[in-house]
């Protein structure tokens, strides 16, 4: 077992006893080993970040998860967005016991009461959080609407797509990451 102490530093290990969650870690079932660095690139650890959803509860991201993650960032005026709303849906219901969305509007580039309207319109059935300054957009390199981060159940980027996507090419991607056993 790879244990992932704070500060990026590893250590292999037999067993992990009372181990807080933050210092678990596994080995992924590929076998290779984890990177220790983090940063907006495919490869590398997600950088890690809290933000509140909208229905008040409390996301992560950063580290080992039970589930694959796809981060949606996007904004309410973006055609490219509007058009992928429903396939992402479609994609969250398919992938619900392995595959978590959050669906991030980066508010530092819209307006609020735009993007309630959006998540009502489109009826959005996964969390959607209100990166109000930008941050996390910003950890991200964020760029485009809209930017989609693939994000594999050992917390490594396994993918950005820069521009929407359809729920067929949603879906390839989710089986490739089965087939390389990050799913």
């Amino acid at each position: 077992m790879l244990l992932l102490h704070p500060g990026g530093k590893t250590e292999t290990v037999q067993h992990v006893k009372n181990a807080p969650p933050a210092e678990q870690a596994i080995l992924p079932a590929n076998g290779k080993t984890l990177p220790t660095e983090s940063g907006p690139k495919t490869g590398l650890l997600a950088p890690s970040f809290t933000i509140q959803g909208e229905n008040g509860t409390t996301y992560a991201v950063g580290g080992v998860r039970d589930k694959v993650v796809l981060l949606n960032f996007w904004a309410s005026w973006c055609d490219p967005c509007r058009a992928e709303a429903p396939e992402l849906n479609k994609i969250a219901e398919k992938y619900k016991d392995t595959l978590d969305i959050y669906g991030i509007n980066v508010t530092s580039y819209d307006y609020k009461a735009n993007a309630d309207r959006f998540v009502n319109k489109y009826k959005l059935i996964f969390p959607v959080m209100f990166d109000l300054k930008g941050e996390i957009y910003a950890k991200y390199n964020g760029a485009v609407f809209p930017t989609n981060v693939l994000i594999d159940r050992s917390g490594v980027i396994s993918e950005i797509v820069l521009g929407g996507l359809t729920a067929e090419q949603l879906d390839e991607k989710l089986v490739k990451l089965k087939q390389q056993q990050r799913l």
